[in-house]
């Protein structure tokens, strides 16, 4: 089970025995400890493998590397090592793959695998990464039968995504970077609980290969007849690496938390969560509420001022319509938060601080139009940045106060514009089939982050629970790059949170709880 917020996520430890070099030597393998098998049961061997797989879970960047040898994984009975856990219901599980070494055999074989049980000859279905690049969706329909399978036209992809939607499944992959390409589907009974999970095989008993899976995610998504804003699955907040494009969880919940902050010390995390804002201290995992008095209907809408010393919220205010209403207090929270937009104003989305602090920047419904709106942080005249028939919605000042970064529907789609705070030179950034939201430069203004929805997803929309991307490029434009494949949507990244020094980017996302299979 997932914890709530207000409960000190746990990290697992520990490393497996790792006998590789004696299996490569062609020695016997020696008894072993038992393996830390991270988020899964446990490690099996399937058929009469000569060298027993072997695990190593690195529990800091939450990465699998496995060693395993076996003939192969084609015809009547099967030979490798999986590792794995039993699922309920529908799932989506992703992954990163890559192959240790050039590798003896080219038809070595890694991936995702459901199977009902460890028998050899057993029904399954799995994505199969080979070593010569060839990637496929096989299948076994019956017990004892002969495997299928339907080759994909990409080669080399590391990024794997099998998703289960009752008796379908369908295998996506990518190269990094690149957004997901669906290679087939596949329809059959595997029970209600299957055996999920990772494997590897050698394509030749005398051979122990190796492979690495990073970035795993295991998700339970939204179910049919889930009501956005109602119903809610469980959260993760994450870490990603900016070089290495490495992510780890910090901390799980199973109720929703949104939109995580860095504070400008990064020293800890500042997120939303059932009204309240919460404190996650990166050094010890603690989390504690901040205080912020009659203000308890705040949405994901907070931002961090440049110098680090408040937070500016958007409450629901209930003297004004429940409209969502600016505030601003200490970054230590206060009993009496200071308000900022004027009441019968208009819904006010906040979305940040300029660079000298002394302005805000926000998505306010004035007159029947969502446009971007600037307001001095004490109150006052408020400025129209856009005016448009369009929904103008995310801005954020580029850290030399030169721009505002927004995304708006004027072309169709939603897309990233910038414009300068006089209204000035508006100018679109962005330009795909995709639904681009919430534009973050990074602290140096080189380059902007931001989630993209799929084509299908309406507009005008940022939903909860939706295959997403965070994605990036050049602040100036260019071809945006896959940086995160996730489950997420509403609440991921709806406001900056890059670390101070711009090497790291947290995020949320979700996934619902699978019951206990055991």
């Amino acid at each position: 089970m997932m914890q709530t917020h207000a409960e000190r996520a746990s990290a697992t430890s520990g490393f497996g025995a790792w006998l590789l070099a004696m299996m490569l030597s062609g020695s016997p393998a020696l008894a072993a400890e038992p393996a830390d098998t991270g988020v899964f049961d446990a490690l099996s061997d399937i058929g009469p493998v000569k060298f027993a797989g072997t695990v190593r879970y690195d529990p800091q960047w939450q990465t699998y590397r496995m060693s395993a040898s076996g003939t192969n994984m084609w015809g009547e009975k099967d030979e490798f090592s999986m590792l794995w856990k039993r699922l309920q219901g529908d799932f989506i599980v992703r992954a990163e793959i890559d192959f240790i070494g050039d590798g003896v055999d080219p038809h070595r074989k890694a991936g995702w695998i459901v199977r009902p049980s460890l028998d050899d000859d057993e029904i399954y279905v799995d994505g199969a990464l080979h070593g010569d690049g060839l990637i496929s969706l096989q299948y076994r329909r019956s017990k004892g039968g002969i495997t299928e399978q339907v080759e994909g036209e990409l080669k080399g992809p590391q990024v794997m995504q099998l998703e289960r939607r009752g008796d379908r499944y369908t295998l996506s992959v990518a190269r990094r970077g690149q957004p997901l390409t669906v290679i087939g589907e596949a329809t059959l009974a595997l029970g209600p609980a299957p055996m999920v999970g990772l494997f590897l095989t050698s394509h030749n008993p005398d051979v122990v290969e190796q492979v690495e899976f990073s970035n795993l995610r295991i998700v339970s998504p939204e179910w049919p007849g889930l009501q956005q804003y109602r119903d809610y699955l469980g959260s993760h907040l994450e870490i990603l690496d900016l070089e290495t494009l490495r992510r780890r969880i910090v901390f799980s919940a199973d109720n929703s938390i949104q939109a995580p902050n860095w504070t400008r010390d990064g020293k800890a995390l500042i997120y939303n969560s059932e009204g309240r804002l919460y404190r996650f201290d990166l050094a010890d995992s603690s989390v504690s509420v901040i205080p912020s008095g009659f203000a308890t209907a705040n949405n994901n809408d907070h931002v961090l001022s440049w110098d680090g010393r408040q937070i500016a919220i958007s409450h629901h205010n209930a003297d004004d319509d429940d409209n969502s209403t600016i505030y601003v207090m200490p970054i230590a929270g206060s009993a009496q938060p200071r308000q900022v937009t004027a009441v019968g104003a208009g819904q006010s989305y906040l979305h940040g601080f300029s660079p000298d602090d002394q302005q805000l920047v926000f998505t306010g419904n004035r007159n029947g139009q969502w446009n971007i709106v600037t307001i001095g942080v004490h109150g006052g005249p408020e400025f129209l940045v856009t005016a448009t028939d369009a929904l103008d919605d995310g801005a954020e000042y580029s850290p030399d106060g030169r721009w505002i970064y927004f995304n708006s529907t004027r072309t169709g789609t939603m897309q990233i514009w910038r414009v300068r705070p006089d209204g000035s030179q508006a100018r679109q950034i962005t330009f795909d089939a995709y639904n681009d939201w919430f534009p973050h430069l990074t602290p140096d203004g080189r380059e902007l982050v931001f989630l993209s929805y799929a084509p299908e997803v309406e507009p005008a929309t940022h939903p909860f629970y939706r295959q997403v991307y965070l994605r990036r490029l050049p602040a100036e434009g260019g071809a945006p790059e896959v940086i995160a494949y996730l489950y997420g949507g509403q609440g991921t990244i709806n406001v900056h949170s890059f670390s101070p020094d711009g090497k790291q980017l947290a995020f949320v996302g979700n996934t619902g709880d699978f019951p206990e299979i055991r």
